[in-house]
């Protein structure tokens, strides 16, 4: 299967691991912008648009997890990468796991940001489905008012803000509707995780509100070697809020997994 994901592919490999980049929900390739302006110094760095999403093209209905993973790993196919460290931030960590589930020989190290691995309760489902109605009926904009503040925090760089405003609003609301109603109906990783074999980095926003800390520990319990990392002064998005700290715990876990 040919990939039709449009994407990033920066850096060489200079005989250490691929990085490649899962983004969130409703965002695209971009929220990646201070680390595609890192870590290809060192390393090769994927950073893909889902579908749905950024410049890759819409597919409307319902987008599950696993059709994601699948486009992914059909990236990785067409642009030659068979191992690689996989990074994924809250729907994007979601994919990551899912992407564990189906092709785990592939993945090196595995870094869950700000996401968590339980199923959708009923609750949290029938959410999910009338946002997605909304976004159908209203487009994204006024969503991506409401939310912004629990993406960035309040107290967040203005550049920062508005970049991840533009982001949301730019996003398709067919795509972002496809992908909440996969979303609604994902599995629970909570036991995938307790099989997964390679090191992980868990990282959180100290003031995420979507995936607080306690998400974050209760991942690292599960994963059999992780390591986790409180980024203080961010919420959601803490790979854009507070970059320096998340790029130092993100090379500092690379340099381990490439040893």
């Amino acid at each position: 299967m040919a990939s039709f994901l449009a994407y990033e592919d920066k850096g060489t490999d200079m005989g250490r691991l691929p990085l490649v980049l899962v983004h969130g929900h409703p965002f695209d390739r971009t929220m990646w912008a201070p680390q595609l302006t890192e870590f290809p110094r060192t390393r090769r760095v994927i950073a893909p648009d889902l579908r749905g999403y950024g410049a890759s093209p819409v597919v409307a209905g319902v987008t599950p997890l696993r059709t994601f993973a699948d486009d992914i790993a059909a990236l990785l196919d067409d642009l030659g990468v068979d191992r690689f460290v996989l990074a994924g931030l809250s729907m994007g960590g979601q994919i990551a796991m899912e992407c564990w589930a189906r092709f785990p020989d592939r993945i090196a190290g595995l870094v869950l940001a700000d996401t968590f691995a339980a199923a959708e309760t009923d609750e949290g489902r029938q959410g999910r489905y009338a946002t997605a109605d909304r976004l159908l009926r209203e487009g994204m904009r006024g969503y991506a008012d409401e939310v912004l503040h629990r993406m960035v925090a309040p107290y967040a760089d203005a550049d920062v803000a508005t970049h991840v405003h533009r982001m949301m609003t730019a996003t398709s609301p067919e795509g972002a509707a496809a992908a909440l109603r996969g979303r609604a109906e994902r599995p629970d990783y909570r036991d995938l995780l307790t099989r997964v074999t390679v090191p992980a980095l868990v990282v959180v926003g100290e003031d995420d509100t979507y995936t607080p800390v306690a998400d974050a520990r209760a991942l690292q319990a599960a994963l059999p070697d992780a390591t986790l990392h409180v980024v203080a002064g961010a919420a959601h998005l803490p790979n854009l809020e507070r970059p320096e700290e998340f790029n130092r715990a993100l090379g500092e876990f690379l340099e381990r997994v490439d040893a």
